[in-house]
């Protein structure tokens, strides 16, 4: 089965619908055309619908267009970043204003990379580390450290 993300006008998905792979497969040349699947979409949901291709299969270790489409992801298209020219990727909604898409990855990082390790204490004592957006901000250091708040 083909997987269809359906795109508003900011490019967030919407909904996602599964059509038959018959339908984007071109007879000629054996192979899966996305425009196919994005006529189907939109003969069945509307001929000014804007639909994406997503699927689980992974391809260099990421999934087809980085993630498979959710409700709520946006799709993040002719964006310099990720160590490419340009992304055409799904990836969920960015947590916090300072954080960034990680280089060959479709996730967010914060600017100081992953939290610091628990100590066995802390986590017995079930805490956890949150970003604290606001911190972050007014840290003057340079280069900023903090950020990751203990709770």
């Amino acid at each position: 089965m083909a997987h269809f993300a359906q795109l508003d006008d900011n490019n967030i998905v919407t909904q996602v619908i599964v059509i038959n792979n018959d339908d984007i497969i071109d007879v000629t040349t054996g192979k899966e055309v996305e425009s196919f699947g994005v006529a189907v979409c939109q003969k069945l949901m509307g001929a000014t619908t804007n639909w994406k291709q997503t699927s689980y299969n992974a391809v260099d270790n990421m999934g087809y267009r980085g993630n498979y489409a959710g409700i709520g992801h946006t799709y993040m298209t002719n964006v310099a970043t990720m160590g490419v020219a340009s992304t055409d990727i799904f990836i969920n909604q960015q947590p916090y204003p300072s954080w960034s898409v990680g280089v060959g990855t479709a996730m967010w990082y914060s600017p100081l990379g992953l939290p610091p390790n628990l100590t066995e204490s802390e986590i017995a004592a079930d805490k956890r580390y949150i970003w604290d957006e606001d911190a972050y901000n007014a840290d003057t250091n340079s280069p900023k450290t903090v950020g990751w708040v203990l709770t």
